[in-house]
């Protein structure tokens, strides 16, 4: 039997082609045996040994081969952009499904990404999280010991918000400011959430956690930040919260995928300054600070500082 044989099996659902997947291998691929389900290939998969399952999770509904000899599941699949019920209720459907087989199938521990709350408009008509919230219930009332972790803002390499705003300071000069800027942001790094998972892996009770990264930032001294890193004095144009509202459905109905209106309204409501995870890491969380320095290195070609 080899040292692979000998780990226990995990199911990654969603695969680790996104920012948080792609975090997570590093992080877990030594402990474990990793079977990862999702359509598309994901070259650091291969390149990491994972045994790829080209299967969309909307539709399945014989989980019970793919569990077969798994100790774990955890689960990254969802959907960022809006869309109408009926696909978030594909998904979820799928996932409940799973959820359920591996409660028949003897899976031990099941680690679920969700997100923190929102305000409750959103929570109650968007199907983003309407049906996100039914697969937490599914996992939480499962029976199967479950770890439930809502992470405030993710930011990495690749990353969909910082990286981006990053680029567009470089380049532009100039940034939108929604409403007063005083509503705040926990940023947490990916390869930090996915330590964290590692963890939770771990033996331990059912919980669900709602946390942020180690600083609480007003939104606007973390865009000052963005605009030092970028070299460049800050200067924005500022919007009131309905205009900023009015200008990212704007941005949506011509198929932008930089910024959607419920993500400006959930950062206008100011519930994702999230507490730092509570459990001590070592090495302790890792400052945003730190990943804007490694920005302005990339585009200095300068090493980065702190």
């Amino acid at each position: 039997m080899t040292a692979a044989d000998r780990r226990p099996r995990l199911l990654l659902a969603g695969g680790a082609g996104g920012l948080v997947g792609r975090a997570l291998l590093p992080a877990l691929r030594e402990g474990w045996a990793i079977r990862s389900v999702h359509p598309h290939p994901a070259p650091s998969e291969a390149a990491a040994g994972v045994e790829w399952i080209p299967r969309a999770i909307t539709g399945t509904t014989d989980w019970a081969p793919l569990l077969e000899g798994v100790d774990a599941v955890v689960n990254v699949a969802w959907y960022r952009e809006p869309g109408p019920l009926a696909r978030f209720a594909d998904l979820a459907d799928g996932l409940v499904g799973l959820v359920d087989a591996a409660r028949r199938a003897g899976v031990r521990r099941f680690v679920q990404i969700s997100v923190p709350p929102a305000p409750e408009s959103l929570e109650t008509t968007l199907p983003y999280l309407t049906e996100k919230r039914r697969v937490d219930d599914a996992v939480r009332t499962s029976g199967i010991r479950s770890v439930i972790l809502r992470p405030s803002m993710l930011y990495g390499p690749r990353d969909r918000l910082l990286t981006v705003m990053f680029r567009l300071i470089r380049r532009y000069g100039i940034c939108s400011m929604f409403g007063d800027g005083r509503y705040h942001l926990s940023p947490l790094a990916a390869t930090d959430l996915a330590r964290i998972v590692a963890a939770a892996l771990a033996d331990g009770p059912s919980r669900t956690v709602e946390f942020g990264g180690p600083q609480r930032w007003p939104y606007r001294a973390l865009t000052d930040r963005l605009f030092q890193a970028a070299g460049r004095t800050p200067r924005y144009v500022a919007l009131g919260n309905s205009s900023s509202l009015a200008l990212a459905a704007a941005l949506e109905r011509f198929g932008s995928t930089l910024l959607y209106r419920y993500e400006v309204e959930w950062l206008l409501s100011d519930r994702l300054g999230l507490p730092p995870y509570p459990d001590p890491l070592d090495p302790p969380l890792a400052p945003v600070e730190r990943f804007l320095a490694e920005l302005a290195a990339n585009r200095t070609g300068r090493p980065a500082v702190g």
